[in-house]
């Protein structure tokens, strides 16, 4: 990953962490959250999409102790170009918190987009976004059927900059981790007792073989945070934030860019001011 830009030590030299006492409350916040969203909804229960990366584990945790095993389903959606250990680690995920789940292999509704319409099939991006909203149809089917709705499984980073597809793994009902930094997602779930081997793996939205996030994104999860904390929803202007990072202007701007440019992400789509 010599091309993505990194802090100078590989660390995070401002303060993100959460206390212990900071963890529990947003334990019990997160928890409540899920809970009072499937009263308010009228709904028997959740389903979500189990990816094997650590946003979806931590969701999972979370809305099974919320809600206890009988109420939360898991899907697990693979494709061709999703790595076996992956598929194995988020059937493991659903197996310890004894939820049940099904496995459903995505390729053949892929390979009947790209049969509709063949041009698509050799752009990387495109047929990415397909595997991704296809995995969306798929979970509010099942969803329908068992009178649940959608946990999405965003954080905050990849909220503020993106990094999701629209209509893909952003159409959910609700996202209970969606306030938490990258960072604080791997610090809550090691606190809550997330198997250490995923609380690091490294994170990938698996559009196509061999990809990951910090790779596709061009900075690292580390430098990420620390720039949104800092500038984009702290109070430091570009320049003071390269000097307390000490790192590139440049690095800034790479952040800003991927957070302008997804503004569209974040909202409803637009009409014209009424007349």
């Amino acid at each position: 990953m010599s091309d993505v830009k990194t802090l100078p030590d590989e660390g995070l030299p401002i303060e993100i962490h959460l206390s212990d006492d900071e963890l529990d409350a947003h334990r019990e916040h997160i928890t409540t959250f899920i809970e009072e969203t499937i009263d308010d909804a009228g709904v028997d229960g959740a389903v979500i999409g189990l990816s094997g990366g650590i946003d979806s584990t931590l969701t999972a945790y979370l809305a099974t102790e919320a809600l206890g095993t009988d109420r939360v389903y898991g899907l697990v959606l693979p494709s061709t170009v999703n790595p076996d250990e992956s598929m194995s680690d988020a059937e493991r995920v659903a197996e310890t918190l004894d939820i049940g789940y099904d496995v459903i292999e995505i390729s053949p509704i892929v390979d009947a987009f790209f049969t509709a319409y063949p041009t698509g099939e050799d752009d990387q991006m495109a047929a990415g976004n397909v595997r991704v909203r296809t995995r969306a149809v798929l979970n509010y089917f099942v969803a329908n059927t068992r009178n649940a709705i959608v946990l999405g499984t965003g954080n905050r980073s990849e909220g503020l900059t993106g990094y999701f597809t629209k209509y893909g793994d952003q159409a959910v009902d609700c996202n209970p981790i969606g306030n938490l930094y990258k960072r604080q997602v791997r610090q809550l779930a090691r606190h809550i007792g997330v198997p250490d081997d995923l609380v690091e793996k490294a994170p990938s939205a698996e559009m196509w073989t061999g990809q990951t996030d910090e790779t596709e994104m061009g900075v690292t999860y580390d430098l990420l945070d620390a720039v949104l904390v800092l500038h984009i929803d702290g109070p430091l202007s570009k320049h003071a934030t390269a000097t307390t990072l000490a790192i590139e202007v440049s690095a800034i701007e790479r952040v800003e860019e991927l957070y302008r440019q997804s503004e569209h992400k974040r909202h409803m789509p637009p009409a014209p001011e009424p007349l």
